[in-house]
């Protein structure tokens, strides 16, 4: 696990979330979903060292915080959104072969 990954849940979502002044970067995800662990995780970890202090990198377990899932439409997973000053910039669903470029040029966009 990466210390530098902020893991949230319905407590804490809005503050880390929509309250940061960085852009950050969310990994909806569920326990029981092979690629969110296998594929997704690792990428989100590397692109927290890489974007430490500039962007943010947020993790909800949708398994443990529904709500959330609920709240923000998630359908599939994995899921991803970028969010900056609150809003939702954009939204990648599955894990494409191409998920770490995908998902550097949505942070780059949101820098």
């Amino acid at each position: 696990m990466n210390d530098k990954v902020i893991h949230a849940g319905d407590a804490d979502f809005d503050a880390a979330v929509l309250g940061s002044a960085e852009p950050v970067l969310v990994d909806f995800w569920a326990p029981w979903c092979p690629s969110c662990k296998t594929v997704v995780g690792p990428v989100v970890d590397e692109l927290a060292d890489h974007y430490a202090g500039r962007a943010k990198m947020v993790k909800v377990d949708v398994e443990a915080h529904p709500n959330l899932g609920i709240r923000f439409n998630v359908r599939s997973l994995p899921m991803l959104m970028m969010f900056k000053n609150g809003q939702v910039q954009a939204t990648q669903y599955g894990a494409p072969g191409n998920l770490r470029t995908v998902l550097n040029q949505m942070i780059e966009k949101a820098l």
